[in-house]
């Protein structure tokens, strides 16, 4: 007879994303996953088959909690220009909240893990793309409007904007200088004029 699990598996699962988002992949052990979650490291197995599975499983979460959350931002707003404005500052605000900010799952999983397991960057693409179809359609329908430049591609800007985004992230890891980030976000908020 199979034993039920015993603990909330989202709340697991939301210790293990904070622990990997602290130290990384490679800098996260069982012990130290098992005691973030506060289960043993039997359950943590008999859940997600093993370190990567719980780790793919951080991934999904983060997804869910930020990366949908930021997108849904971008969309909320008729302002193309502000809506990107407004999403510049809220990875500003996030990177330079304090010392002992958590890194982004997201950057940090392509910087460990990418080149080496596929699942892990097949998760990364399909999140990245959705932020630039996101982007491509918040830019065509500004253009189309003539709030933006028609004169430049669409599909181009909105690549260019996800990787300042990721930038943003990766700069404000290695130093929190809020007034040279946001120097950053405004050249690139004046290539969509």
């Amino acid at each position: 007879m199979a034993r039920t699990r015993e603990f909330d598996t989202d709340a697991a699962v939301a210790a293990a994303m904070e622990a990997f988002r602290r130290t990384g992949y490679g800098g996260t052990s069982m012990r130290d996953l098992a005691e973030a979650m506060e289960i043993g490291s039997g359950s943590i197995y008999s859940a997600f088959g093993n370190k990567e599975g719980l780790y793919l499983a951080a991934l999904d979460l983060y997804r869910r909690r930020y990366a949908l959350p930021f997108i849904q931002m971008l969309r909320a707003s008729g302002d193309a220009r502000e809506a990107v404005r407004a999403a510049f500052e809220a990875v500003i605000d996030e990177v330079t909240c304090g010392p002992g900010q958590a890194s982004c799952l997201i950057v940090g999983a392509a910087m460990e893990r990418a080149h080496s397991d596929a699942q892990v960057a097949e998760r990364l693409r399909a999140t990245t793309q959705l932020l630039e179809l996101t982007l491509f359609e918040v830019i065509t329908e500004a253009q189309g409007r003539g709030e933006i430049a028609a004169d430049r591609s669409a599909a181009d800007l909105a690549a260019f904007l996800a990787m300042t985004f990721q930038g943003l992230r990766v700069m404000g890891a290695i130093s929190s200088d809020r007034a040279a980030l946001t120097r950053a976000a405004e050249v690139a908020l004046s290539c969509i004029q």
